[in-house]
């Protein structure tokens, strides 16, 4: 066997000792992330500069993170249910969203709909969960809807006048492939959020894009609805339907007031230190753009209400508040402070307010 020159080997253990000393080597990936992330500084961070020189540059370019969009097509609308559930007039569509996929659309009706009036109307979004929008649009059992369960949001707007609508977002609810009528679950425990995400950059689409498309063709055909003021569009969503609510407002001037539930933080804590992401939140090269704070800041000076909860283990208050206070600035930068609004409620994940959200759209819508 080839032995070591003396030299050498004295050489190897000297440099094995300073390694370990002085610079003990990472193996983990993951550590990498965080340590990249860590001295990151997005090239658009707001820093005090004039807020609509800021605003023409950075958005452009964060709009076009998204990728190529879907290609739209007729809505070819059908009419699959309508039915009346604690006071409220509902109504089940098929619409097509996009060429090759349609999408199950959801609207409530306020009690006692006047005719020849035209409402507000909001948009909800549900979050990552895999039976989509029908809890918050209150398609659970009478005792869950007494018991004021609180992501009812879509059921209860209704309930104090203004019209709700809802889709499901890809690979949830109807649209979910391992759920009924699609069946496709044999996909070794994987997020199709992931999957979809990478099937959508293979072809130079985003799956955030996608949903933002079919958000765009919801709303298109929320218009047509003779009680619908067109000129009166909300949304409000929590969690990924925060996220949603963000870029629905970011892609479509038609909405007027957003609320962003349980979605506030910074990309570094969130997402890459505690994973807590996914396919359908995130597009190449969005975070060397802009940070979370930085996205919301672009919806000024449209209104915008920011429910943080402070028991919320997905998004902790130590790394929320910053994201708020940032936005704050932007906000106030651009002339805008009194159209921001801050619920910091003493709940977990989802908290929002039956009393704020309402006066919120109220005012605004």
């Amino acid at each position: 066997m080839e032995q070591i020159a003396p030299g050498l080997y004295q050489r190897i253990r000297r440099n094995e000792k300073d390694t370990f000393m002085n610079h003990r080597r990472n193996l983990s990936p993951q550590q990498m992330f965080i340590d990249i992330a860590r001295r990151h500084v997005p090239k658009y961070r707001y820093q005090g500069q004039p807020f609509n020189a800021w605003k023409d540059a950075a958005l452009p370019e964060v709009m076009a993170t998204l990728g190529e969009m879907p290609r739209p097509c007729d809505l070819n609308p059908e009419l699959v249910a309508e039915w009346e559930h604690d006071g409220l007039r509902k109504q089940k569509w098929y619409i097509d969203v996009s060429e090759f996929i349609s999408a199950t659309f959801q609207i409530n009706f306020p009690p006692k709909t006047e005719i020849g009036r035209k409402y507000p109307a909001i948009m909800c979004c549900h979050g990552h969960d895999k039976s989509g929008k029908e809890e918050l649009m209150g398609n659970v059992p009478d005792k869950e809807i007494q018991a004021a369960n609180g992501l009812l949001f879509g059921h209860e707007l209704a309930k104090q006048g203004v019209i709700t609508f809802a889709i499901d977002w890809i690979g949830k609810g109807d649209r979910n492939d391992n759920q009924k009528p699609n069946h496709k679950q044999d996909i070794g425990g994987r997020d199709w959020c992931n999957l979809y995400y990478l099937h959508a950059t293979m072809l130079g689409m985003t799956s955030l894009g996608i949903n933002v498309a079919h958000g765009r063709a919801a709303m298109d055909f929320a218009s047509t609805f003779s009680e619908v003021d067109a000129n009166k569009f909300g949304v409000m969503g929590w969690s990924g339907g925060g996220t949603m609510s963000l870029w629905m407002t970011l892609s479509d001037p038609r909405i007027k007031a957003t609320e962003i539930i349980s979605y506030s933080d910074l990309w570094e804590c969130f997402g890459i230190r505690d994973l807590n992401y996914c396919g359908w939140q995130v597009a190449p090269g969005l975070y060397r753009l802009v940070d979370l704070p930085d996205l919301q800041g672009l919806l000024a000076p449209r209104p915008l209400l920011i429910d943080i909860g402070m028991t919320d283990q997905c998004f902790r208050i130590e790394s929320a508040m910053p994201c708020f206070k940032q936005v704050e600035k932007i906000y106030t930068a651009a002339g805008a402070r009194k159209q921001l609004q801050l619920n910091l409620d003493s709940g977990g994940h989802g908290a929002w307010s039956k009393e704020i959200t309402p006066e919120f759209f109220k005012r605004y819508l």
